[in-house]
Formats: C-alpha cells, sequence, structure tokens
C-alpha cells in the first residue's frame, strides 16, 4: 500500500542494476512522505521482514533482510521548475510506482534519509518496525533508473568500481547532492576533474556548476574559466613562438588558421598590432644603433657589435614580414599602415645604412626584407584592402621613397614571384596610390619619382602613364561651380 491517491498506481519490482545509468537527469526538489501509523500497510505479522543485524552483510532490494520500504514515484508538480538544468530532453510520461527492499543501515549513507530514519520523526517509534518511506521523482527521462542507480550504490563501498564513466557522473551527481549522498558526490566530482570531456559533456558540465557549492564548483571552474585577458595573452604567446622560430613552418601555418578562424576580430587586431609594435621597436633599435654606434673600443669590438645589430635587425625583419601578411590577411593592418607611414627617423637610418657596402657581406637580404614588408603594406593600400586616409597615404611614399631609390641603386632589390624586380613593383605601386592624392600633394611627390625612369622611355610606362594623369587632370576647369 502506498500514500494517498498514489496508492492505485501499479508497482513494479526491481531487479539490482549493475551500473549507474547514463541518462541525463535533473535536480528537483525531493517530495518525501513518510507514513503514519494510520496510513501504514497492515500485515499478519507487524514486521514481516526480520531486522537485519547491523553486522550482516546486506544486498540491494533484498526482501528477506529489509527493514525500509522505499516508494519511488513519478509525480509531475505544475509548480516544478522545466526539466533544463541537466538535460534538454522532453518530459517524459509518467512511469508506474517502484518498490524497493532495503536498509537503514545503507540509507544513513545519505544524511537525508538518516534524518528521515531518524527516531524523532516517529509518533510511535517501534523498535522492529519496517519505515515506509515515498520519494517523488521528476518526469524526466532516465530519472527513475538514474535514482535506482544511486540507491545501489549506497550497498557499494568502493564507487570508484561503479562510476567509470564522464556521462555516469554527470547523471548521479545531481541526484547525490540532493540527497546529501556526500561520498559519491566527492567522488563524482573528483572524476569529473580529473578526466577528459568531449563538448557534450562539456556543455553538461557548465550546466551543473550553478547548482554546486562553490567550494564544490572551483575545481571544475578552474577548467572551463580562465581570466579575463587570458584568451588575449595566450594568442600574443603563440605569434611570438612561432615568429621567434624559423624552422616551425607547419606551426607557423597552424597559428594563421587559429588567427583566422577566432572567433573576435576585436581581440586578434589587438594581438596582432601588439606583436607588430614589439617587433617593429626591435628592428628601429637595431638600425638606430647600427648608424650611430655609442661604442668606444678597439676596431674588432665595434664591428662585432654592428654585425649583432644587423643580424637583429634582420632576424626580427623577417618576424615582421610573416606578421605583416598575417594582418594583411586578415585585414587588421590599418595601424600598420599608420605606423609604416611615420618613420622619417627610420627611414633615415635605412639610406644611411644602404648606401654602406659593410651590410653586403653581413645580412645581403635586409634590404629585401624590409622592402617587402613595405611592398605588401602599400599594396594592400592601392587595392583598397586597407582604408587609410590621404595624410597616411601621402606619408607612405614620401618617407619610403627615398629608402626604394637607395636600394634600386644599390641593385639591393630581388625578383618577386612573378620575375618582376621588387623595386620595379614598388614604383608602380606608389604611382598608382600617388594618382589618389589631391593634385598638390601628388605634384609634389611626382617630382620625386624621375628616378623610376630609364634610358628608354618605353621601359618605364608606369611613370610615362602616372605623369600623363596628372597633365590632365591638371588641365580639367575647376568644376566647384557644378557641386551642390
Amino acid at each position: 500500500m502506498v500514500t494517498g491517491g498514489a496508492s492505485k498506481k501499479r508497482q513494479r519490482a526491481v531487479q539490482p542494476a549493475n551500473s549507474p545509468t547514463a541518462s541525463s537527469s535533473s535536480r528537483p526538489c525531493a517530495a518525501v512522505i513518510i507514513d503514519s501509523d494510520s496510513k501504514r500497510p497492515t500485515h499478519p505479522n507487524p514486521n514481516p521482514f526480520p531486522k537485519p543485524s547491523p553486522t550482516a552483510p546486506h544486498s540491494f532490494n533484498d526482501p528477506s533482510s529489509a527493514d525500509v520500504l522505499l516508494r519511488l514515484f513519478v509525480d509531475p508538480s505544475p509548480l516544478d521548475p522545466p526539466a533544463t538544468s541537466f538535460s534538454t530532453s522532453p518530459t517524459a510520461q509518467p512511469q508506474d510506482d517502484v518498490v524497493l527492499h532495503l536498509h537503514a543501515h545503507a540509507l544513513r549513507r545519505c544524511k537525508y534519509f538518516a534524518a528521515l530514519l531518524s527516531d524523532r520523526w516517529q509518533r510511535h517509534p517501534q523498535k522492529d518496525a519496517v519505515r515506509n518511506i515515498s520519494l517523488r521523482v521528476p518526469p524526466t527521462p532516465g530519472a527513475m533508473d538514474t535514482r535506482i542507480a544511486l540507491l545501489e550504490l549506497l550497498y557499494n563501498s568502493d564507487l570508484a568500481s561503479a562510476i567509470t564513466t564522464v556521462s555516469a557522473a554527470l547523471d548521479l551527481l545531481p541526484v547525490a547532492s540532493e540527497l546529501i549522498f556526500e561520498d559519491c558526490v566527492r567522488f563524482c566530482l573528483r572524476f569529473l576533474e580529473a578526466v577528459p570531456w568531449t563538448q557534450d559533456e562539456e556543455t553538461r558540465v557548465l550546466a551543473l556548476i550553478p547548482h554546486l557549492s562553490e567550494d564544490e564548483a572551483k575545481d571544475l571552474m578552474a577548467r572551463v574559466s580562465g581570466a579575463p585577458d587570458s584568451s588575449e595573452e595566450m594568442l600574443y604567446g603563440l605569434i611570438l613562438a612561432v615568429t621567434h622560430n624559423q624552422s616551425m613552418a607547419f606551426v607557423k601555418a597552424f597559428v594563421a588558421k587559429l588567427l583566422r578562424e577566432f572567433g573576435s576580430r576585436e581581440l586578434v587586431e589587438r594581438v596582432m598590432d601588439r606583436a607588430f609594435q614589439t617587433t617593429f621597436k626591435v628592428v628601429k633599435e637595431a638600425m638606430e644603433e647600427y648608424t650611430s654606434p655609442g661604442v668606444r673600443g678597439n676596431h674588432d669590438e665595434t664591428e662585432a657589435i654592428q654585425r649583432i645589430n644587423l643580424h637583429t635587425a634582420m632576424t626580427n625583419g623577417k618576424h615582421l614580414l610573416w606578421l605583416v601578411e598575417r594582418m594583411i590577411e586578415l585585414r587588421v593592418a590599418e595601424s600598420a599602415v599608420k605606423e609604416w607611414s611615420e618613420q622619417p627617423a627610420f627611414t633615415a637610418d635605412l639610406q644611411r645604412a644602404f648606401r654602406d657596402d659593410a651590410w653586403r657581406n653581413i645580412v645581403p637580404s635586409l634590404p629585401s626584407v624590409l622592402l617587402r614588408c613595405t611592398s605588401r603594406l602599400v599594396n594592400a593600400v592601392a587595392t583598397g584592402t586597407i582604408l587609410v586616409a590621404a595624410q597616411v597615404r601621402k606619408k607612405l611614399v614620401k618617407d619610403w621613397l627615398p629608402v626604394l631609390i637607395v636600394c634600386k641603386d644599390n641593385n639591393a632589390s630581388p625578383l618577386t614571384p612573378s620575375n618582376k624586380p621588387l623595386y620595379l613593383d614598388l614604383e608602380e605601386t606608389f604611382l598608382r596610390i600617388i594618382s589618389t592624392l589631391p593634385m598638390p600633394d601628388a605634384q609634389e611627390l611626382l617630382q620625386q619619382c624621375l628616378s623610376f625612369s630609364t634610358r628608354n622611355v618605353e621601359d618605364c610606362p608606369h611613370l610615362v602613364t602616372a605623369f600623363n594623369t596628372w597633365f590632365r587632370r591638371a588641365t580639367q576647369p575647376p568644376q566647384a561651380q557644378n557641386l551642390c
């Protein structure tokens, strides 16, 4: 016989389960009813199940020795919240009641049952009476099986042998917490903290965390929550790692893929700007020391330091080229273009350095690396990949045009992938940018491009086109009167 209206439901017997169920379960407020004396079922013998000896071994759901009848019933209440804490499955249909033959000795491992079984809750406690307890089960898929599995664990001192999967731990933990089965709660938390999760399992862990105490959740939170700037520091560290190791071509490709697919463009731009500024600063400082050494000592010491400065500039110049290429690819290079256009001191150092032949035997590729950085940036500006103001475009050409001329005069410019000399590619791009400037600015810069000409005028069509364009525009009558 069961309590109240639920007594009419058909009960089903349960065989001991072998392992915890993997089904999802929620964490409802358990409604537990202890039958009073007036509602207790009558039997010919007031104690049909012999009370077991405290020292005798007990087995789960053993009618021959049970001293507690536990009824599990599904009784959804309109006041219950939707079962979404630990499962997104639709609500299950009501199930049959389940009656289990259990033992107070085992149930007391749960503080919830220990309190219910305390004699102070009984109106007329009888030493050998069989206790009747009813426990409401939420109408969610697997909730009944999970509670039965948890009750069976009360008879198992070796939880490690029973809880062997993340799914089982996630199923049992909210029920163990609900019934205050502290041994099981602690083991589930330790197990979840120590083993890997799938993405679906991690979603369930995240849903579970708000229902745990701060102390219970801290180790799980440490796995899924980082510091506010942890993503930025991680990306920045990866960029520095790959740019400072020239033998990591495959790793560079991997990091480039991470940057392309990263969710926050703002964060990627901030990290790339930071790496660009750091690396560019090293290059500028090395060239500044090379062109104006402050070393005092013999000639050999000065030459050794100069070699170090040139190698530092060369190494970090390669890092800078990789960064520039990634920033253009990701369309986050606007700040890099602005920074590159504000370098009168740096470009002056480069002109002084490249007029001297000392660098040729030490770092013969240095001019090429820096011109390639310039070429990548100005091409992105000329094609509209990077949009910057006219004054930035003017300064970009004005500062770097003299460096191009020096490198061209010293034959320090290699071929591009299309077998076109790099200096010629830059000349054409500079002239395209000049064509976008106001007429006075274009006039000033075009006069500095006369060195682009060759003995055969037919070999410099880009220069001819640029001047013809400017003169055509200069002869156009003012259009101000046509403006609204």
